[in-house]
């Protein structure tokens, strides 16, 4: 089965939805407008249920087949969010909104679910529930766990889960997933460190807390070079070195450093943790300061489920013709906290040769549109067929 004739039909209209979001971007939990346009349309293309408010500004639609003595469930995700970035596209549909930029793609992932949406809706060839699911904050607000929280799987009866994201870089209209292990646990740091600062003329007076943050942020890479086995994934990153003076004569009494680890199993997210704390100690102590850790486990490592994901596979092969093995992602991707929920499988669509996600010049392809469309409903009619 290629890509459906009826999504060809649609491509318009969806990108004009698209579009229409992708110039009113809305950033975490703040998808107000997103959310009341995608209720909007379930309830114009007949959702039995519409639900608004799941997860804070999270939406829930339910579309039941011809019949539902199977007994079935699947859920299917998109993203609403988008970024605080200033877009520099130059498109004449780019943001109105000044530092708010949909530049991950989750325009055109709400788009593409809204289409299969409304074709389900149509056509109802199926025997079972899909249960379509728009998720507020999935750029580092933990939306999907908000909505789980809200007791979303267990009140529509979710038995499996998929997601989907566009892959810059991949051929239009193909597809690449991988079993396992594939999303990081993206987890997050906060260093305080406490010197005793005085005149740049005479360090010997003070506890340098700019030597201190220096060590320690080489140290730290220790953790990827050092502590973890060399087949292990970790990656320690520092993104923040911030003093709390700004004159060139004085040495700083506080230093806060901030930054993410990246991991692929809980036991390297475990050994990282442990040793961020211990080198800090061990810093601190060598130096004469203190230091104080914050240490967030933000989001688990997203792990696609077997059987479902060679379903998933065996779907985009009957779109696109084949389906690669996705790289391992060191990014993380909160669609996990579903995923610890229920089975399921997450997929990569091809966005083509564009600007990567995240940089002020991405744009979502809406040449992609129906293969991601025709994906969301083979999903369903190929997994619930009807009798």
């Amino acid at each position: 089965m290629p890509v459906k004739n009826r999504f060809a039909e649609l491509q318009s209209e969806i990108t004009e939805w698209r579009r229409d979001i992708h110039e009113n971007p809305e950033i975490l939990f703040e998808t107000h407008r997103t959310s009341a346009l995608v209720a909007e349309k379930l309830r114009a293309f007949g959702c039995e249920e519409v639900v608004e408010g799941i997860g804070r500004t999270g939406v829930v639609g339910v579309i039941k087949g011809r019949n539902t003595s199977s007994g079935k469930v699947i859920g299917l995700r998109a993203d609403m969010d988008a970024l605080p970035i200033h877009e520099q596209t130059g498109l004449d549909y780019a943001s109105k909104i000044d530092g708010a930029m949909h530049a991950c793609g989750h325009d055109g992932h709400t788009a593409m679910l809204l289409g299969a949406a409304k074709y389900l809706s149509e056509t109802r060839n199926f025997d079972g529930t899909v249960v379509v699911i728009f998720q507020p904050a999935e750029e580092g607000g933990g939306g999907g766990k908000e909505m789980c929280d809200d007791g979303m799987m267990e009140r529509w009866g979710i038995q499996e889960v998929y997601g989907m994201h566009n892959w810059p870089g991949k051929p239009v209209g193909t597809f690449a997933i991988r079993e396992g292990a594939f999303f990081a646990a993206t987890d997050l740091f906060d260093i305080h460190l406490e010197g005793l600062g005085g005149h740049a003329a005479k360090p010997h007076e003070t506890v340098d807390t700019t030597v201190m943050g220096a060590q320690l942020v080489t140290a730290l890479q220790s953790i990827a070079s050092r502590n973890a086995d060399p087949i292990d994934k970790v990656v320690v990153s520092v993104t923040s070195f911030e003093t709390s003076s700004k004159a060139y004569n004085v040495i700083p009494q506080r230093v806060h450093i901030k930054g993410t680890v990246r991991t692929q199993s809980e036991e390297m997210r475990d050994l990282a943790e442990e040793r961020i704390k211990g080198i800090c100690a061990g810093i601190a102590a060598t130096f004469g300061g203190q230091a104080e850790i914050n240490y967030n486990r933000n989001y688990p490592v997203m792990v696609n489920s077997p059987e479902q994901t060679e379903f998933a596979a065996e779907v985009a092969k009957s779109i696109s013709g084949q389906c690669d093995e996705a790289p391992i992602v060191m990014g993380g991707e909160d669609f996990a906290f579903m995923l610890e929920e229920r089975p399921g499988a997450y997929i990569l669509v091809g966005n083509g040769d564009t600007a990567m996600v995240h940089h002020p010049e991405y744009n979502f392809n809406d040449d992609a549109i129906p293969a991601g469309c025709s994906w969301w409903a083979e999903i369903v009619e190929q997994r619930m067929p009807a009798s």
